[in-house]
C-alpha cells in the first residue's frame, strides 16, 4: 500500500500523490500533445499538494490524519473537491475546443480526463508503487466519480454547443449540487452504490442484453447446483442401500 511505499522510497510515494492530484492535467495535456509537465509551472499548486502530502504521510503521531477522522471536517473537505471537479471539466472542455473547434467527442474526452484523469491512469500510479493490478482498470469497471464526470463532460459539452438550452453558470450549480448532495449522502450513508445504477442495469438490459440483477442469477445457479449435489448424495444414499440388502439377503 501506500503506507509501505513511504517508508520504503518517499519520492515514489510523492510522485505518486502528485500524478493522483494532476492526472487530469497530464492525460489531458497528453491527448493534446502537449507537455505533460506542464502542471509543474505553477509553483504554488505544487507546494500545497506537496504539503498536504508530507503531513498525510510523515505529521508526527500522525495528527494530521486523526483531524481529518473528524467527520463534519470529512465532508467539507469532500464537498470542496466536488466543487473542483465541475471547475476541472468546463476548462478542460474549453482548452479543447480552442484547439479543436466544436470537436464535440474530442471536448467530452478532454473534459472527462480532466475531471477524473486521477482514476483514469490508477493503473499507472500503481506502477509507480509497484503494484500492477490490470484489473482495476477503471475502463473495465468505472468508479462513480469516473462516471459522473463522464455525465458531466457530456452534459456541460452540449451546452457549450448550444444543444442544451440553459445558461452556463446554472448548468454548473445545479450539476455541482447533484455531486456535493451525492457524496455527502453516500459518506452518510457509507454506501458504495453508484446513484446510477439502476439506470445502468436498465440500459445495459434493453442495449446490451446484460443481466438486470447478476447477483441473483449467481444466486440460482448456487441454488441449482447445491440441488443437484443433493440429488446425486441421495441416488449414491439409495444405491449404498440397496447394496446392503442385497448382501443380507445372499448372507442370510
Amino acid at each position: 500500500g501506500a503506507v509501505e511505499v513511504s517508508v520504503r522510497s518517499p519520492v515514489a510515494c510523492w510522485f505518486s500523490a502528485m500524478l493522483h492530484c494532476f492526472g487530469g492535467s497530464v492525460l489531458s495535456s497528453l491527448m493534446l500533445a502537449e507537455p505533460p509537465v506542464a502542471f509543474l509551472a505553477n509553483g504554488t499548486n505544487i507546494l500545497l499538494a506537496s504539503s498536504v502530502w508530507y503531513l498525510v504521510f510523515y505529521c508526527p503521531q500522525d495528527r494530521f490524519c486523526q483531524c481529518f477522522a473528524f467527520l463534519p471536517l470529512r465532508l467539507l473537505v469532500a464537498g470542496m473537491k466536488e466543487v473542483t471537479r465541475t471547475w476541472k471539466i468546463t476548462a478542460g472542455i474549453a482548452h479543447a475546443n480552442g484547439h479543436f473547434k466544436d470537436a464535440w467527442l474530442v471536448m467530452v474526452a478532454v473534459g472527462w480526463a480532466r475531471g477524473a484523469g486521477g482514476g483514469l491512469i490508477s493503473n499507472f500510479e500503481q506502477l509507480v508503487r509497484g503494484v500492477w493490478k490490470p484489473e482495476t482498470n477503471e475502463l473495465l469497471k468505472m468508479s462513480y466519480p469516473v462516471k459522473v464526470t463522464l455525465i458531466g463532460a457530456v452534459l456541460f459539452t452540449l451546452q457549450h454547443s448550444q444543444y442544451l438550452p440553459i445558461a452556463r453558470y446554472n448548468l454548473m450549480f445545479l450539476y455541482t449540487v447533484f455531486l456535493v448532495v451525492s457524496k455527502v449522502t453516500m459518506m452518510l450513508t457509507r454506501s458504495a452504490t453508484s446513484p446510477f445504477a439502476p439506470i445502468e442495469a436498465a440500459l445495459g438490459s434493453m442495449f446490451f442484453g446484460l443481466p438486470k440483477t447478476p447477483s441473483k442469477v449467481k444466486g440460482e445457479g448456487a441454488t441449482s447446483s447445491n440441488d443437484s449435489s443433493v440429488s446425486d448424495r441421495s441416488s449414491s444414499e439409495q444405491h449404498c442401500d440397496s447394496t446392503k440388502k442385497r448382501e443380507a439377503k445372499k448372507t442370510e
